[in-house]
């Protein structure tokens, strides 16, 4: 084992130098390139760090901004949703309001309607018993008509029959112009049944003695005399502006004229009685008038 202390062999070629001057050389540049390479680096990173606090500042601003905008945005939100709920709730308060009062409106009329009804029915009921108790009387009355009726026909039966039996008893005859008289009658009774066969016209008169005509129908008749005792009778008669007298004609007797400006069939006239200065009858006239030629 040697010794460190040993010196190295004299008469040899000293390397030692060399190799410790390129080490320093070699020391040196790589000194210069890490200076260089730091001074790089330490450009870069102050560039980076600008860079940084700029991108960093516009960051904050635009952060600050969209806060502020956000902020702006959620107190409009709030304010509207605020402003949305009491108008809501005002909205709903007039819609309550308003129901109320249609509500109150409903039950009003409903009230009204049904008071309405039972007015009605009470109507109802009131004409239902008036219906009722005429009903009753009509009912009632119906049966007295109807017994009435029963009673009338029977008079009217026996009126028809009386009446058949009293024109059987009428007879035809010819009057003072030699002319087919109509049926004559020689009471009232008679009379009245020739009036319900409607075949003439009949004007019943009750004649005076005067100083002027009285008119009968549409003649003028003027008694000039009356014999009871005879049962005769003199008049005048005046038509068509003529006068014509018909003397000493008999009771019942039909005295028989024409009137020629109102028909082609004798007009008759008939005394039934006889009195004192008086005469009563009828005059009988056809019921087609038209003039004859």
């Amino acid at each position: 084992m040697s010794d460190l202390n040993t010196a190295p062999p004299q008469g040899g070629p000293n390397l030692h130098f060399p190799i410790l001057l390129g080490a320093v050389i070699a020391l040196v540049g790589a000194n210069v390139y890490l200076y260089t390479q730091l001074d790089s680096v330490k450009d870069e990173l102050a560039a980076f760090k600008q860079s940084a606090l700029t991108e960093f500042g516009s960051l904050k601003e635009s952060t600050s901004v969209s806060t502020q905008t956000a902020r702006r945005s959620l107190t409009s939100l709030k304010d509207e949703l605020e402003t949305t709920r009491r108008q809501a709730a005002l909205a709903v308060g007039a819609a309550r309001t308003e129901a109320n009062k249609h509500a109150e409106q409903l039950a009003r009329q409903l009230a009204a309607e049904q008071a309405r009804q039972e007015k009605v029915k009470a109507e109802l009921q009131t004409e239902l018993s008036q219906v009722s108790e005429a009903a009753t009387t009509v009912a009632a009355k119906v049966g007295e008509v109807s017994t009435e009726v029963g009673t009338v026909k029977s008079e009217v039966a026996a009126n028809k029959s009386q009446l058949e039996t009293t024109i059987a008893d009428l007879h035809r005859v010819t009057g003072d112009l030699g002319v087919q008289s109509g049926l004559v009658a020689t009471n009232g009774r008679e009379l009245e049944a020739l009036k319900q066969l409607g075949e003439r016209n009949y004007f019943e008169f009750n004649l005076a003695k005067t100083k002027d005509p009285q008119k009968v129908g549409d003649v003028m008749i003027k008694l000039r005399g009356a014999d009871m005792k005879r049962n005769r009778y003199t008049i005048e008669l005046v038509a068509d502006d003529k006068k014509v007298e018909k003397k000493d004609k008999n009771l019942n007797e039909p005295v028989q004229f024409y009137v020629a400006s109102k028909a082609r069939q004798p007009y008759e006239l008939v005394v039934n009685e006889i009195r004192k200065n008086q005469i009563v009858g009828y005059l009988s006239t056809p019921k087609v008038q038209s003039a004859r030629k």
